[in-house]
This record gives C-alpha cells, sequence and structure tokens, in this order.
C-alpha cells in the first residue's frame, strides 16, 4: 500500500525527471560520430597544413575579462556577449546599480582579442614575428541559421610582428592551400583594403566621422546594387555631392579591366601610392603561385564588419554555401591597447562550421588508409579466446587497420547494417563453439 507521503514523494520525483530537457540549448548542437570524424580529419589537415607553413598552435580561456570583450573592436558581436556574473563574495545581488556591479567575465565571441591578450602577455617570450594557429570553441548570443550556431568552432591564423605585405601573401597561400586539400574548388577569395576605402570615401567628401554607417549601406551592394546604395545614402541624409562622387567611383570600377590602376589614379591625392603598391603585390604574388582551384578578386565593395581592421581585409566566398566561408585582415592598432605599443598582426580565420556543413552535404566520406573491420564475439566467449581475438585485433591496428570489437547482437543483420553505414567493410565473428560458423 503506497501512503500518501511515499506518492508525494513518487511524483515529485517523476516532475523533476519530467522536467529535464533531450534537447540541447538552442543555437548548439550534439554532434554525432559520423559529423565527429569528419570534423576529426578536418582538424588533422589544418594543423598539418598550417604547420608546414611555420604556424605553431597556442590555446586560450574561453573567458575572457569583460573589459577586453568590450573595447570596441568586436563590432556587431559586443552585442552578442553571453556575460558571466561575478561569483562567490563579488557577486552582491542586494546592492548592485549596474551590469558592472554584476558582471567580470564573457566567454569569449572571436578568438582575435584572447590572442591580441596572449599575445601582449607572453611577447618576450615568443618568436619574432610570431605565427600562430588557434582552434577553439567561441560563443555568440546570435539568431540561428543555416551554418550559424551560438557555440561554434574557429580556426585562426594570426601572424604578429610582420609589418609588411608577407604577412597577408602567407595567409591567404595557407589558408587556400588547406582548402584545396579538402577538396573546394572554384571559390574566391574577396580582397581589399580599409586605406583604400576610407581614401574613396575621403575622396568624395565624406567626414571621417561617417565611415562607418557609409561602409554599412556600401557592404549592401551585392544584394542592392548600385542604385540602391546610393538611394539608401541619400535617405541617409548625406549630402548629394559626396554621394554622387562616391557612386561615380564605383561605376568607373565597373567600366576598367584595371581596378587598381584606375583607384591609384583616382585616389593619388588622398592614399598613398605605396598602398597601392603593396596592394598590388599581393595580388601578383598570389596570382603567381597560387593553384587553379580559387580565384583572387579585388572587391572595391568589401568592408567586413570588424572595427579593428586597419589595412588588407579578405573573404573566402564559396558558391556552395551563397555566402562568407571566412575571412579575415590586418589589425595593426589591437595591440596597443593592451601595451600602448602597436604591434603589426594580420588575421585569416576559417569558417569551419560551414566548411564542415558543405563537407557533410557533399557526401564527404574521409579517406582510409586501412580498412575498417567489425570482430563480433559470441557472448560467453571463453576467456583464451577472448585474449586471441584481442591480440589480433591489435595486430591489426597495428599495420594501420581500424578495427571495432562488439558483443554479437541478436539481430546481427541489423547490427551488420548499423555498422556498413558507419563504414565498416569487412566482418569476422567468432563463436564459443567453432562449427558455428
Amino acid at each position: 500500500m503506497v501512503t500518501g507521503k511515499q506518492k508525494t514523494e513518487l511524483l515529485r520525483k517523476m516532475g523533476e525527471i519530467m522536467a529535464l530537457s533531450k534537447k540541447p540549448v538552442t543555437g548548439m548542437k550534439d554532434i554525432l560520430p559520423e559529423e565527429m570524424e569528419i570534423r576529426d580529419y578536418v582538424i588533422g589537415v589544418i594543423k598539418e597544413t598550417y604547420g608546414n607553413f611555420g604556424f605553431t598552435s597556442i590555446e586560450t580561456p574561453c573567458v575572457e575579462n569583460i573589459a577586453n570583450l568590450n573595447c570596441k573592436a568586436g563590432g556587431e558581436n559586443e552585442k552578442l556577449i553571453f556575460k558571466i556574473l561575478k561569483r562567490g563574495e563579488k557577486l552582491r545581488l542586494a546592492q548592485a546599480q549596474s551590469e558592472d556591479d554584476l558582471v567580470d567575465g564573457g566567454l569569449r565571441y572571436d578568438l582575435t582579442v584572447p590572442l591580441v591578450r596572449y599575445y601582449s602577455n607572453h611577447a618576450n617570450e615568443l618568436p619574432a614575428p610570431f605565427k600562430a594557429l588557434q582552434m577553439g570553441n567561441v560563443w555568440r548570443a546570435d539568431r540561428p541559421q543555416r551554418g550559424r550556431y551560438r557555440q561554434f568552432m574557429q580556426c585562426d591564423i594570426d601572424i604578429l610582428g610582420e609589418a609588411g605585405n608577407l604577412a597577408e601573401i602567407e595567409l591567404i597561400l595557407a589558408t587556400t592551400t588547406t582548402l584545396g586539400r579538402l577538396g573546394f574548388r572554384n571559390f574566391n577569395i574577396r580582397i581589399n583594403d580599409r586605406q583604400i576605402l576610407k581614401a574613396m570615401a575621403a575622396y568624395s567628401g565624406f567626414v571621417e566621422d561617417d565611415y562607418d554607417q557609409v561602409f554599412i549601406i556600401l557592404d549592401k551592394m551585392d544584394k542592392i546594387g548600385i542604385e540602391g546604395v546610393e538611394a539608401e545614402l541619400h535617405e541617409a541624409g548625406y549630402d548629394q555631392t559626396c554621394v554622387s562622387k562616391y557612386m561615380e567611383l564605383y561605376r568607373g570600377l565597373q567600366d576598367t579591366d584595371d581596378m587598381v590602376g584606375y583607384l591609384a589614379d583616382r585616389l593619388s591625392g588622398v592614399l598613398s601610392g605605396e598602398v597601392m603598391e603593396s596592394f598590388k603585390e599581393i595580388i601578383d604574388s598570389v596570382e603567381a603561385t597560387k593553384g587553379d582551384f580559387f580565384e583572387l578578386v579585388f572587391d572595391p565593395t568589401l568592408v567586413r564588419g570588424m572595427s579593428y581592421y586597419t589595412g588588407t581585409i579578405f573573404e573566402i566566398d564559396m558558391p556552395e554555401f551563397g555566402g562568407s566561408c571566412g575571412g579575415g585582415g590586418r589589425y595593426d592598432k589591437m595591440v596597443g591597447k593592451f601595451t600602448g605599443n602597436d604591434v603589426p598582426a594580420c588575421g585569416f580565420s576559417i569558417g569551419f562550421e560551414r566548411i564542415i556543413l558543405l563537407l557533410l552535404e557533399s557526401g564527404f566520406q574521409v579517406p582510409k588508409t586501412g580498412q575498417k573491420i567489425a570482430y563480433l564475439l559470441e557472448k560467453g566467449l571463453p576467456s583464451g579466446k577472448l585474449c586471441e581475438v584481442m591480440a589480433q585485433a591489435q595486430e591489426e591496428r597495428a599495420h594501420g587497420n581500424q578495427i571495432l570489437v562488439a558483443r554479437m547482437n541478436k539481430n546481427k543483420k541489423f547490427q551488420k547494417e548499423q555498422l556498413t553505414a558507419q563504414g565498416y567493410e569487412a566482418f569476422q565473428e567468432f563463436y564459443k563453439e567453432e562449427l558455428k560458423r
């Protein structure tokens, strides 16, 4: 007989169980073994390829000081920070008057800010220039959509301490070599320079305080066209003469085969010739050494959202995805925010999750160096026989084969079907009695 008290306790426990959710938090996902195999393979290719270019792996904490994350360098991402409450005695909810009284940290929204802090803290222990490779999760309280999550892996390479354009050339070649090894073809690397963007705005008569808003509108060019950009600039209240002169530049670019030469001529009064020469050298150097599986495209409308960019900027444009699959640029002023002394820096980030998505959608299979073989053991296999099987499995593994040792299910046919779907090519069955074979 169940008492009332026992019934109440039982209902309470059932309520606790039912209250738990099997689904991950919105914008985050569980990763199944099939995808994990591809992710591990891609990570291996990335590390090997970037290692061949002299990049060294580092790791930074997932939590950063909130002041670092809010340093006005992260653009719109600063609005998407997962903030962390103070802990223990430092958390005084009753006395709090502002967010600063409650929050002292946050989950990193990219890997650049942590890298710059890392470099600022360890510069004396690091080689110059320092070529860093980072791979790790970042978090943004963003609206989830195809290829965009609230927790996602980033893969960054950065060169700190190299003022010349060798940094840009190496970053582009290393990134495109990696994508080529993963089988990607017919993609574009779009390239521009923030100095060119600013010079075009200055030439047209815009004041510096207007640049950010003008560039936000310009960034819509591929969606709304020149006429659409012109209309939005007028609607925003900018001087008609400035807008007309600005649009004249872009219309002129559409009518020339030498966009770099065209801008070098038109912007000679507001932009150093060295900037255009260096930019052209990047393009020429990459073109001279690249394979035929991608194109380097000068895109004078490319903006990039991060306000910390000071020079060259680039994006990976893949037709299969229909948008950016990575990008980066030069950020020479960020280290100075930590140390007071500027250090030249440039980085390139692969959109890891989007790359994985494209590989999954294309049916990508991880290249096999050996066989995937499943050993199926009947329950109750004698100890001596089990030892023989395990020794055989170890020998096969030593020869580069992948051996799964598992107990045989009652529905062996279904078990084999599942394993075949996981890529297992052969099966060996081991029974208590040899006649069962």
